[in-house]
């Protein structure tokens, strides 16, 4: 399969192109400059790869949860590039993708949600397929479900933002963690490629951000 895949989930940004046995990918600490950034690295991945749209069989991307603005940014590109070219696309959970970059086994995946919240997935590598234990949420980090039995491995910006109460709350459960580790495209064209291959892959408005909380901001009374 030839998948274009991107994320723009968190601060940061990156791009990957799996055709064949090949993986290519670029990715870059954004900050707030996801678009300016993300059509260029799609560009130079194709180019590098000597790949044209005609060729891909689909674009996958970073649904979320992860920062409502570059959410939105990806399911923008996303939906111009497909209409453009006739593609179809599948959405993949970036707390997923971000189970699957940690090279574990069991996964405690965690983004800073901001407003003193995280989001939260538990997932367990079962051969070469990854099952959800528990589905994406938003919680406060000292209400984070304690998940069942012990080894799970803790990943994502949550733990570095709120890291001691996360410690405290998942207690002898959690083996260890990797508070730096975020979200990347490589690992969504690696998830989306079954869908693809097995013939799920949707129409170009179907592209649409999994926002999980449903507010912004906080009012000034619970400020």
């Amino acid at each position: 399969m030839n998948i274009l895949a991107l994320d723009t989930s968190t601060e940061y940004c990156s791009a990957a192109l799996r055709f064949g046995e090949s993986t290519l990918q670029r990715g870059s600490l954004a900050g707030q400059s996801h678009s300016s950034l993300l059509l260029g690295m799609i560009d130079a991945l194709l180019a590098e790869g000597a790949m044209s749209y005609a060729r891909l069989d689909g674009i996958a991307f970073g649904a979320g949860p992860g920062a409502f603005t570059g959410l939105r940014i990806a399911c923008a590109t996303v939906q111009g590039l497909a209409f453009a070219h006739e593609l179809p696309v599948f959405g993949i959970g970036t707390l997923r993708a971000l189970a699957a970059r940690s090279g574990a086994e069991r996964v405690i995946a965690c983004l800073d949600a901001r407003m003193g919240e995280v989001y939260h997935a538990e997932y367990h590598r079962d051969g070469g397929a990854w099952r959800e234990v528990m589905a994406p949420q938003v919680c406060a980090p000292g209400r984070v479900p304690i998940p069942q039995g012990g080894h799970w491995h803790g990943c994502g910006s949550g733990f570095a933002a709120h890291g001691e109460v996360l410690g405290a709350r998942l207690g002898a459960a959690l083996a260890g963690s990797d508070p730096a580790l975020l979200p990347h495209a490589l690992e969504i064209a690696a998830l989306a490629a079954p869908e693809f291959a097995a013939g799920r892959g949707q129409p170009a408005e179907a592209a649409l951000p999994l926002y999980v909380r449903d507010k912004v901001a906080l009012k000034t009374a619970e400020r």
